[in-house]
């Protein structure tokens, strides 16, 4: 339950619901308030882990799923010295396959993504809805502005340390290694938020998921076959996003280019064209695994490549920054070295993660492995 000190805090805290967001209108005070009753609802369909195992009715693949997520919670403090607190100890069945539902925008000929900006947690390039309706309402409304707009389903999202969040339906049912790690970036987001700087927190918090995911898998009896199904799906994941990143630089470059909006445009669809050659291709190459149709079978554009880097633009310099602080367990001397950098100018601490992706890995996220 909540407590009367923290009901108070939630209009101040309507914005930094927007990890979640949420509105029918999309604008105005009636966002943050549906910010804060969509949070609530997700909050009071909770309750304690210990609770959902002692329930008789409770179906065993769940039963298994939150006895793996409850040691996972466990090993995040005891080992890797994430925040101790009661988040990830109790679990809400949500009955619908998101959480929340991300809008993002961009200009028809540019990647450059639309910003919102929110009380305490500064600007972000996306807008949540916790009803899905209401997020392609928002969506096409922005493309009645001339913008192009894509919805995306949010399996988990941080309070940053304000709320106990919860384990979600939304994401249990993820293969085990994927519960653990959404655990461990959630709780790195705990650890440090800088307002308005998306690409470095989730940057981070990536590195945070990495990181503890490694040495989580190295410490369990089934950590081989954990890490060999999980390495399948993170090399499927990396192939994905590197065809999406390697399409969005064309696009960039033909965007910047000096050649008129109607060759623009030919291009534009030159390329999606062939990203879609390209994925039938990488598809093919996986023996037919689906798992991305539903991403190709949409109506493709800008906006669906344009936040492709935000998850790992800088994770190889923090997985560096990682391995100058001597690869700690648990990991309190890389929080500090990573708080220190949080303190310098936002040009300062790109050029310094920046570094790693000029000497060598092209800026690709590398996979962790703990010796």
């Amino acid at each position: 339950m909540f407590t009367l000190h923290r009901l108070r805090l939630l209009p101040a805290l309507a914005g930094l619901l927007l990890m979640a967001g949420c509105a029918a209108t999309g604008e105005g005070l009636g966002y943050y308030w549906q910010s804060v009753r969509g949070h609530l609802a997700v909050m009071q369909a909770a309750r304690p882990v210990q609770a959902w195992l002692d329930d008789p009715a409770t179906e065993p693949w769940l039963r298994a799923k939150l006895t793996l997520a409850r040691e996972a919670r466990r090993f995040a403090s005891q080992e890797l010295g994430l925040p101790d607190n009661g988040s990830y100890t109790r679990y809400a069945d949500l009955k619908r396959p998101s959480v929340v539902w991300n809008v993002v925008a961009t200009p028809e000929l540019s990647m450059s993504l639309k910003q919102w900006c929110y009380p305490v947690v500064g600007c972000a390039t996306y807008r949540g809805f916790y009803d899905k309706a209401d997020a392609d309402r928002y969506a096409q409304h922005l493309r009645g502005q001339g913008l192009e707009a894509h919805v995306s389903g949010v399996p988990a999202y941080s309070t940053l340390g304000w709320f106990d969040d919860p384990l979600l339906s939304t994401f249990i049912r993820f293969p085990d290694a994927e519960v653990a790690r959404t655990i461990f970036h959630e709780l790195g987001h705990q650890v440090l938020y800088i307002a308005g700087d998306t690409p470095f927190n989730e940057s981070f918090a990536s590195a945070v998921e990495e990181i503890g995911l490694a040495r989580w898998l190295q410490s369990r009896p089934d950590g081989e076959g954990l890490r060999k199904a999980y390495d399948t799906f993170n090399q499927r994941k990396q192939a994905f996003v590197a065809l999406l990143k390697r399409h969005r630089a064309t696009l960039e470059a033909l965007y910047s280019s000096d050649v008129d909006d109607a060759a623009k445009r030919s291009g534009k669809a030159a390329v999606f064209a062939a990203l879609q050659r390209d994925y039938a291709e990488l598809k093919q190459a996986w023996g037919g695994f689906k798992g991305y149709d539903g991403f190709f079978a949409q109506t493709l554009g800008n906006a669906h490549l344009a936040t492709v880097a935000t998850y790992n633009e800088w994770l190889p310099g923090f997985l560096a920054l990682y391995e100058q602080a001597g690869r700690p367990q648990p990991l309190g001397p890389f929080f500090e070295a990573v708080k220190a950098l949080s303190g310098k100018p936002k040009a300062e601490r790109e050029r310094i993660l920046g570094l790693p992706a000029s000497q060598g890995d092209g800026g690709r996220s590398p996979t962790l492995v703990i010796p």
